[in-house]
């Protein structure tokens, strides 16, 4: 059980610090979080989005001529 009553102290003391910051260091924070993440499409598939739209403009670039 030794395990389990550090996962208790660890979520608990989580909370506290959470419970602690005031309301707009947390918001600050939230707000610098979201500018700093990547976009959802390069999230869940990589660099997947970039690869198809080099190859569908590589394409359509080649029918103009």
């Amino acid at each position: 059980m030794a395990k389990g009553d550090e996962l208790v102290k660890y979520v608990t003391e989580q909370f506290v610090r959470y419970m602690e910051t005031p309301r707009e260091v947390r918001k600050q924070t939230r707000a610098s979080q979201r500018e700093v993440r990547e976009h959802w499409q390069y999230r869940w598939f990589g660099m997947l989005p970039l690869a198809i739209r080099m190859w569908m403009g590589g394409l359509h670039w080649r029918k103009k001529k």
